[in-house]
């Protein structure tokens, strides 16, 4: 068993002489109480340590032990600072050592295990350093409930960890607060690293998505050197700090008003050592007094960032314009084909002129950016007829609030995740510019 960063976990031992193991042994299986994960180790003394379930042996087995197990043994208690790990535990999955070490550890109790309880246990889970995040959907049975709080200590020495929470549902109170309980351990900061850039937050106030990597990657690659960007969404720097660290942004307006977000996305920006290249609004984006400023917009919200678009189109360049990075879950439809992607571009324009929006035809664009290629082998028609439909929104959303006609274009259209089944996670990459002013 190791703990992070390769540390193991000490284990308790009963200690005796070698003539006495045998015994030892046997009684300590016929009660239970064996410990199969680690070895029986020699001390430097010659006497030898057989590893033991549970944080102590109690005193009526160490007296069963001395007086008719093995009369005349030595009998003492010893810790195991570095363990070493049975060859049967070597070649058992994370899984099955928790279960192994669970239901011994139940029975110890005087509690019988059952198929109920193993179905219960968590067959994955997140780490993030020495926390390890267990999904909402174990240890849901009542029974575990009488087992608390030494059963979560049992669960995360079996995974190696020192702190352990349980995932919830997301609350749906626009701050998308994550529903985690903190089940072992004194709090809940943690620390993650993406592409050398490393995130702090609170796991029981923060989201954090490991599924938003290759977007993060993408965003990372972007050229942004000297521009002004505006991340709508920020978080706790997901997209910001990609924007900053790597992809050169000079400076960006990070928008957010989870709190405890805000706390976080200080931090990060501290320790990444862009502090002085970045704003934080904290509030509704939707009352933002920022405009005119930005060259890119991010709208890094799901389901949909919809309620953004109008604050987008009002913080973009009146003289440039710039480009828009729309998040959106798009449902799909399997039983449809789908439609090949060609190069992975997809080009479209809408040429508006004054009292009026003509679409043009779609055209077969070729790559310009082999790093922001969509990689799939076909995209889904339902992507585009979405990003249409988005595009011709946004068109219609800066002719109203500029009062000129804008010219815009589909650049790319990105998958990032599936956010469930038959939905889709994708970013549209969304060019808009000003039309030169005619007469």
């Amino acid at each position: 068993m190791e703990r992070e960063g390769g540390k193991p976990a000490a284990v308790v031992a009963v200690v005796t002489e070698p003539r006495f193991t045998q015994r030892y042994r046997e009684y300590l299986e016929k009660e239970k109480l064996l410990d199969r994960q680690h070895r029986v180790e020699k001390m430097p003394d010659g006497t030898v340590a057989l590893p033991v379930l549970g944080e102590a042996l109690p005193e009526q087995h160490l007296r069963e032990l001395r007086n008719r197990v093995a009369p005349g043994s030595t009998c003492r208690l010893t810790q195991l600072l570095h363990p070493v790990p049975s060859k049967k535990a070597q070649g058992r999955s994370p899984a099955q050592r928790l279960c192994l070490e669970v239901s011994r550890w139940v029975e110890g109790r005087g509690m019988p295990w059952s198929a109920e309880l193993e179905a219960d246990l968590p067959r994955s889970w997140q780490r993030h350093g020495n926390l390890l995040l267990l999904s909402e959907d174990c240890f849901k049975a009542k029974r575990w409930k009488s087992l608390e709080p030494e059963l979560w200590e049992t669960v995360a020495s079996a995974l190696g960890a020192q702190r352990l929470a349980k995932r919830g549902r997301v609350s749906q109170n626009g701050t998308r607060t994550p529903a985690v309980t903190l089940l072992l351990g004194d709090d809940g900061w943690v620390e993650h690293v993406d592409n050398g850039i490393r995130y702090t937050f609170d796991i029981t106030q923060c989201m954090f998505s490991f599924g938003n990597i290759t977007e993060k990657l993408r965003v990372a690659s972007l050229p942004c050197v000297g521009q002004v960007l505006v991340d709508l969404y920020a978080g706790i720097g997901y997209f910001t700090l990609p924007f900053l660290v790597h992809a050169g942004a000079a400076f960006v307006h990070a928008c957010e008003w989870n709190s405890h977000a805000v706390v976080a996305l200080r931090n990060n920006l501290e320790i990444n050592g862009v502090v002085d290249r970045c704003q934080i609004h904290f509030g509704d984006n939707r009352k933002l007094k920022l405009s005119n400023i930005a060259d890119r917009v991010n709208l890094g919200l799901i389901p949909s960032s919809e309620e953004g678009w109008p604050i987008a189109c009002q913080v973009l360049r009146k003289d440039a314009g710039g480009i828009l990075h729309i998040h959106q879950n798009v449902e799909s439809f399997p039983a449809k084909n789908l439609q090949p992607s060609g190069s992975g571009e997809i080009e479209k324009e809408h040429w508006p002129y004054p009292q009026q929006i003509v679409t043009s035809q779609r055209e077969s664009g070729a790559t310009r950016n082999s790093k922001t290629k969509v990689e799939s082998a076909a995209t889904k028609p339902e992507w585009h007829r979405w990003a249409e439909s988005a595009e011709t929104r946004i068109a219609t959303l800066l002719q109203q609030m500029h009062g000129n006609p804008w010219k815009t274009k589909i650049l790319h259209i990105q998958p990032v995740k599936s956010y469930a089944p038959h939905v889709d996670h994708i970013v549209l990459d969304l060019e808009c510019r000003p039309c030169p002013l005619v007469g």
